[in-house]
């Protein structure tokens, strides 16, 4: 059983703010990447006991893993790792996230957003995906399940809403209620930083019996994890905030045949009719 886990910052339990824990400059990163990297482990620990052979670790945070500290049967890919799928193919059996926040505009959510806090909703072929949305619809394209991810209570919702079958395990909950769709970049920024978080090494439990729950289901039955059936042709729309003197705008692009190629080709602002 071969596993592709993607990992992100701002969905781990501790990791309080955007400004001091998420960029490498930050006075508290080397904490943040040091809670990410034991939640990560807490994952590959639990895929290891439910029948796991290798686990490829996908650190999309430049940096935000500790690779003295990562369980040596991974393997790491730093510094991000090229276009979409980052990586994913075919060889892999399941897809996971570890440390994954909710999307832009998600309601009860501890630091939503949607690559930049400068996104007030990123649709594909009509529905609203976060980043781990994209990332299910690339991996169902390639045949890959998607059967666990760990963050935010408000990310786990997401997950089940998009894939019902997935394993989830939240190790935060979001105390802000609204979308924010009024607010520019920073505003929305430093909105969403209220949340109650589990103690670290009870985060760690939950994930790592989330995972082997996760991966223990799928070796029962693979069938019960589906993929999206998401059909050709794509399509993105990506609205974003008005931002000071900038007005709020809408982008996009489409591929009448290839998902990923649409996904990875540059957006084109619409034109305001009339």
């Amino acid at each position: 059983m071969k596993i592709f886990l993607m990992t992100d910052l701002a969905g781990v339990s501790g990791v309080l703010n955007y400004e001091e824990w998420i960029p490498p400059q930050s006075p508290f990163f080397p904490q943040a990447r040091r809670l990410l990297t034991m939640e990560v482990n807490a994952a590959v620990e639990g895929f290891y006991t439910a029948g796991a052979t290798s686990v490829l670790v996908v650190d999309t945070v430049p940096g935000g893993i500790d690779l003295e500290l990562l369980d040596r049967r991974t393997m790491l890919v730093s510094g991000f790792p090229g276009p979409f799928p980052y990586g994913l193919d075919r060889g892999f059996d399941a897809m996971a996230w570890v440390g994954q926040h909710a999307k832009a505009g998600a309601e009860h959510a501890h630091l939503p957003h949607t690559d930049g806090f400068d996104v007030l909703d990123y649709r594909v072929n009509g529905i609203s995906v976060g980043e781990l949305g994209r990332m299910a619809m690339c991996a169902s394209v390639l045949g890959v399940p998607a059967i666990f991810a760990s963050g935010d209570e408000a990310l786990c919702r997401e997950a089940k809403e998009l894939l019902p079958a997935i394993e989830t395990a939240s190790v935060k909950r979001g105390l802000r209620s609204g979308a924010g769709t009024d607010m520019d970049a920073a505003a929305y920024r430093a909105a969403n930083t209220g949340a109650l978080h589990h103690h670290p090494l009870k985060a760690f439990e939950i994930v790592r019996n989330g995972a082997a729950n996760a991966l223990a289901r799928f070796r029962e039955n693979t069938a019960s994890f589906p993929l999206l059936g998401i059909e050709a042709p794509f399509s993105r729309e990506v609205a974003y905030r008005a931002d000071g003197e900038r007005k709020g705008y809408t982008a996009g692009a489409k591929h009448p045949t290839d998902l990923i190629a649409m996904l990875n080709s540059p957006e084109k602002r619409e034109k305001k009719k009339g």
